[in-house]
């Protein structure tokens, strides 16, 4: 939570926040997140609009998981901008909600009294900026299919028979001729 206070509801007013907060669950895709109580630094301008408080930031964290090829461990940083308008809550939203409004509502954030939750804001970034596809290095060969080493510690030449496929024996076969049988 970030306290309001000090912009006084006067547009134009700003002021410009940092703190390191701990990830309050994991952020994390299939390969790679930013695991539960990790460090997440938080660089925030605070501006007040006429409408609400326009957050603006920079999330920094450490992505941990594996390379999408060899399977080894991967720790990266990650940095994850954001822009996020927190409305004032009016009279107006007190009362029963108009259905067609309804899914535009949805999508707002709003102000905790004077204080903004901003765990979702960060999480969406934070998500979004991680890597689907980590490499331990962009020229990492990955494993053998045939028999799962890593390539990287594989001698040189390391291969597996002719490497045919005998499904396709059958055809091969249909492509010689009569005599070389």
């Amino acid at each position: 939570m970030v306290d309001t206070r000090p912009l006084g509801r006067q547009p134009g007013s700003s002021r410009t926040v940092s703190r390191a907060v701990s990830a309050p669950g994991s952020f994390a895709t299939g390969m790679s997140g930013v695991p539960e109580g990790a460090e997440i630094d938080l660089d925030l301008r605070l501006e007040a609009v006429m409408e609400g408080v326009l957050v603006t930031g920079t999330a920094t964290a450490t992505a941990t998981g594996e390379c999408s090829r060899c399977l080894d461990p991967v720790s990266e940083p990650v940095e994850a901008g954001f822009q996020e308008l927190f409305r004032y809550p009016s009279d107006d939203d007190l009362g029963p909600a108009d259905p067609v409004d309804q899914d535009d509502e949805d999508e707002d954030y709003y102000l905790e009294g004077e204080s903004i939750d901003l765990e979702q804001v960060v999480r969406d970034a934070v998500v979004l900026a991680l890597p689907l596809s980590p490499l331990c290095r962009d020229d990492c060969p990955g494993l053998c299919v045939e028999c799962g080493v890593k390539l990287a510690d594989a001698e040189p030449g390391h291969g597996h028979g002719d490497g045919v496929d005998p499904r396709w024996e059958a055809l091969r076969q249909l492509g010689e001729e009569p005599g070389d049988r």
